[in-house]
C-alpha cells in the first residue's frame, strides 16, 4: 500500500500552513496513496507564544483542521495531520493532538502527546513544553487500511513503555509525527525510530519538521519510514517535500515468524533488589 509522506518547515500563520498540506494531500491522492503523514505542529510552528495563542482554539473552531477535513473528504484519502495545538474545552492548558481523518471527512482518532518535551540541552536550548501543554493520559490505537496504528508524537519515542503497551495491542504500524531539535536528531532520532520498529516488530512512520522556521527555531528533518525488521526504507534528508513509500504489509508476518517477540513476551514483574 502506497503512503504519502510530508516533510514540513511550517510557519507561524495556520492557513498557509493548511494551504500547503492541502496541495500536497491532493498531490498524495492522485498519485495512489492510501494515507497522507503531516509533521508534528504541521499547522503552527511559533515558539512566540503570545502571537501563537491567537491562533490556538479548540476543535469545532478551527478553520485550518476544517479545510483538511475537507480536503480527505474531497480527495478520498486518509489524513494523519501530525499534530496541531488545541484549546481543550474547559482546560487551563493546551494539547498537542494528533487527529486521524478517514476519507469521509470523519475525525476516526485522537491522541493527545503523553510525554512532554522539558529538557536542557548542552546546546543551550532551553524547552519547557509543560509551561503551556498538558499530556495526554492514554495511548489511542486506529484501525486503518494499513493495519492497526498506535499514535505517538515526537518526544513520545523515549518511552519504551507506551510502545510496549502498543506491542502488546498488536499493532502494525506505529506513527511518531515530530520536530526535532538538530543535536537530538543527529545523536538519536535514527536510532529511536529503528528501535521502535524492532521491538515491536512493526512499521514506524515518521514525518518530521526540517529546517529554519520563520521564528527561528531550527528542526532536523529525515523524515523517516522503518521496516518491522528495522530496515530504513525512506529517510527524506533536510529538505521539505513529499515522498513516497510502497509498504509491503505482509512484511509484518514474515518477520514475527521468524522473531516471535510477541509470542515469547513475558509480564515483568518489579526487579527484586539484592542486598
Amino acid at each position: 500500500m502506497r503512503i504519502a509522506l510530508h516533510q514540513m518547515t511550517s510557519c507561524v500563520d495556520p492557513m498557509r500552513n493548511a494551504s500547503d498540506m492541502e496541495d500536497a494531500i491532493a498531490k498524495a491522492a492522485e498519485s495512489g496513496a492510501f494515507m497522507y503523514f503531516a509533521p508534528e505542529m504541521a499547522l503552527l510552528v511559533d515558539r512566540d507564544r503570545a502571537r501563537a495563542r491567537k491562533h490556538i482554539v479548540t476543535e469545532s473552531h478551527s478553520v485550518a483542521l476544517q479545510s483538511l477535513i475537507s480536503a480527505a473528504a474531497r480527495h478520498r484519502i486518509w489524513v494523519h495531520i501530525g499534530s496541531m495545538p488545541i484549546l481543550d474545552e474547559g482546560a487551563e492548558k493546551l494539547a498537542n493532538r494528533s487527529i486521524i481523518i478517514s476519507p469521509d471527512g470523519a475525525i476516526a482518532a485522537r491522541y493527545d502527546k503523553m510525554h512532554l518535551f522539558d529538557v536542557d540541552l548542552a546546546s543551550g536550548e532551553t524547552w519547557r513544553e509543560s509551561s503551556a501543554y498538558i499530556g495526554g493520559e492514554q495511548p489511542v490505537v486506529v484501525p486503518t487500511p494499513l493495519g492497526l496504528m498506535g499514535l505517538a508524537i515526537c518526544y513520545d519515542m523515549r518511552f519504551p513503555d507506551l510502545f510496549s503497551a502498543y506491542a502488546k495491542s498488536g499493532v502494525d504500524i506505529i506513527t511518531l509525527p515530530s520536530a526535532f531539535t538538530v543535536p537530538t536528531g543527529e545523536a538519536h532520532w535514527h536510532t529511536l525510530l529503528r528501535a521502535r520498529a524492532i521491538e515491536s516488530a512493526a512499521f514506524v512512520i515518521a514525518a518530521a519538521q526540517c529546517g529554519v522556521h520563520e521564528d527561528g527555531r531550527q528542526t532536523y528533518g529525515h523524515s523517516l519510514v522503518v521496516d518491522p525488521w528495522g530496515t530504513i526504507l525512506l529517510d527524506m534528508g533536510s529538505l521539505p517535500g513529499l515522498a513516497y513509500v510502497d509498504l509491503d504489509l505482509d512484511t509484518i508476518k514474515r518477520v514475527r515468524t521468524q522473531i516471535p517477540v510477541h509470542v515469547n513476551r513475558r509480564n515483568i514483574p518489579s526487579p527484586f533488589i539484592a542486598e
